[in-house]
């Protein structure tokens, strides 16, 4: 079942299409990553689905519902920006019961409530006993783990969280992203999660979407899209790469003077072959792969980096130590196989 869905959505700022008929799907209390470069669409998405942009044209419906036809407060989705957005005048408490204290008196739910529920979020986002301190007495994991306790506060169908690590520090990233993926799942809900960092899309989602220009390029699980890229955009974009050109003829790969059996699928006549820098083997200067000068080694710890000489160009491949055949060394000629090539028709 397909709790959100897209349809032909564009939208454009002045001259400038920000979004060229987008459609997907997010499945019931699925965790779904839009993951682009900047100005791919990503965060315009988000804002749509929030109420805070309208489409030009194209369609959103979230349980069967016109989202787009709801007023913002009737839409009931909380979302976290990467700011925090907190009120620095107000306790953890406050700041979390806000979007319950603001309401309607007919909707509003009695003190007593507001505190049970208060107490609770505190309880789920690793909080407890923070709630008389004010935002300036917390470090920034702790800031956004309340600006994420506010967005639940209101019990939101779905959860729209905006590059909501972006101001923090790598190590705090990553402790917050397994907590996230906690949080997601024992709140249930749909969650919509926009970031440029691939690792973290990849880490996080059950399914991610790829954006490029205002236009989906891929829609898959992280692995999908990581092992099978539609494109050389996304495969470039999802990790380090090397390209190189080569010729598909007859169920054949030829790149330079090596040759191999073509992927399946593969087109035939001129193709650019991509391939992981640290998906490759090593082999003597008489073995079969693509010939190559070895210009440099650098190890850092267990990787090591190889700058290899192919065909006149400088490529970057990795290993990690125990994979790397003892004697590679600078100035050696050796022989490099792609492991997993992957082939595109050239650009």
């Amino acid at each position: 079942m397909n709790a959100l869905e897209i349809k032909g959505v564009s939208k454009a700022f002045g001259r400038f299409p920000a979004l060229k008929d987008v459609s997907l799907q997010a499945r019931d209390k699925e965790f779904l990553a839009l993951l682009g470069p900047s100005g791919s669409g990503k965060t315009t998405l988000l804002r749509v689905l929030a109420g805070l942009e309208q489409p030009d044209t194209g369609e959103v419906r979230f349980a069967g519902e016109d989202f787009l036809a709801l007023p913002v407060r009737r839409r009931k989705v909380g979302m976290v920006f990467q700011h925090y957005a907190l009120f620095r005048h107000m306790t953890v408490a406050q700041n979390i019961a806000f979007g319950l204290t603001v309401r309607k008196r007919s909707e509003k739910p009695a003190r007593s409530e507001i505190a049970d529920r208060v107490a609770h979020l505190l309880q789920l986002v690793q909080l407890e006993g923070l709630e008389k301190r004010f935002p300036s007495q917390l470090s920034g994991g702790q800031r956004q783990r309340v600006a994420l306790a506010r967005a639940l506060a209101i019990e939101p169908k779905m959860l729209l969280l905006d590059e909501p690590f972006g101001a923090l520090d790598a190590q705090v990233r990553r402790e917050l992203r397994r907590w996230l993926r906690e949080l997601h799942d024992r709140a249930g809900v749909t969650t919509v999660f926009v970031t440029h960092d691939q690792e973290e899309a990849l880490d996080l989602a059950d399914r991610v979407a790829i954006l490029k220009d205002g236009e989906l390029i891929q829609l898959g699980t992280p692995n999908e899209v990581y092992e099978h890229p539609a494109t050389p955009f996304v495969f470039d974009f999802l990790g380090q790469a090397c390209r190189m050109p080569g010729v598909v003829e007859r169920g054949r790969l030829r790149v330079a003077d090596w040759e191999s059996d073509a992927p399946t699928g593969a087109p035939d006549g001129a193709v650019d072959v991509y391939f992981r820098p640290d998906e490759v083997t090593f082999a003597p200067a008489d073995g079969a792969g693509l010939a190559a000068q070895v210009r440099g080694v650098a190890q850092r710890g267990p990787d090591v980096r190889i700058d290899c000489l192919i065909e006149g160009e400088t490529v970057e491949l990795q290993a990690h130590g125990p994979t790397l055949p003892p004697g590679v060394t600078t100035g050696l000629s050796v022989r490099i196989k792609p492991l997993r090539p992957q082939v595109y028709a050239a650009g």
